[in-house]
């Protein structure tokens, strides 16, 4: 990084709680080939760091992400066409990316702060629980503008996430979708007043916290499974998890605190 050239992404962690804010906001936070990079770093020393149980991801200035830089994407040599070097860019780069923040051994909370567009929905939507400020909004231009198709994950979680119709709309109905809709949506967990967005996203992500560690894995792994399955392969799915969580501390820890009438304190990963 140049001397002059501020963190593309900053870092800041108290009480446990990682906060990594996306750091281009005179462009409002582009994903860019160096932002990817620096959150990619950011998030394996996260996932080394036992101290950090919970992770809180947004963005500085008046957007969380708007997505593509498309004013800085250009063919480069070697004779590939854009086509195939964003495919490559987004193979090697930005997959990638989102399955760290899908597999991070911790919580995720997304606090988008105004525009999530493009593949900025795709990064608010990898995270566990999202909320948004109430002036925030979520856009796909994709389709109707520029004749592409939604990418970083926005066309597997939205379905899941708001149901296919909804997704539909999105992506072809050139509209913004407002923060208070995307609630109503089932799209994002919350809304907060702008002036609140980081406290809520903080008092969200130190209850997440005080999870016991493998729950944010479990929870992933059961819904994930829960769409491939049948209602009885997914009740069969749960009984075995059962078998083997049941016998762990966090179950016996979780017994013993109702029996005393007291909150639960569960070990860290």
């Amino acid at each position: 990084m140049d001397a002059q050239q501020p963190p593309f992404v900053l870092q800041a962690q108290s009480d446990g709680i990682a906060t990594l804010t996306l750091n281009l906001p005179a462009k409002l936070n582009p994903i860019a080939r160096e932002l990817q990079l620096e959150l990619r770093d950011a998030l394996d020393r996260i996932r080394d760091d036992r101290t950090v149980r919970a992770v809180v991801l947004t963005g500085a200035g008046k957007a969380f992400c708007v997505g593509a830089d498309l004013s800085a994407m250009a063919p480069g040599g070697g004779g590939e066409s854009l086509g195939a070097q964003t495919a490559g860019w987004m193979q090697s780069l930005s997959h990638p990316l989102i399955e760290a923040l899908r597999t991070l051994p911790v919580p995720v909370v997304a606090a988008v702060n105004g525009a999530a567009a493009g593949a900025g929905v795709g990064l608010a939507l990898a995270a566990d629980v999202t909320i948004a400020a109430r002036s925030a909004y979520f856009y796909l231009p994709f389709l109707p503008r520029l004749g592409i198709v939604p990418d970083l994950g926005c066309t597997w979680a939205i379905p899941r996430r708001a149901g296919r119709a909804r997704a539909m709309g999105m992506a072809l109905l050139d509209e913004r979708v407002s923060a208070e809709r995307a609630v109503q949506w089932g799209l994002i967990w919350a809304l907060a007043d702008d002036d609140q967005l980081p406290a809520e996203a903080h008092a969200i992500a130190q209850r997440l916290a005080r999870l016991p560690a493998h729950a944010v894995a479990e929870a992933r792994a059961a819904f994930e499974a829960s769409e491939r399955h049948t209602l009885a392969e997914q009740l069969h799915y749960e009984s075995e998890r059962q078998r083997e969580l049941i016998d762990r501390p966090a179950f016996r820890e979780g017994v013993n605190a109702f029996l005393q009438k007291r909150p639960p304190v569960f070990e860290p990963r």
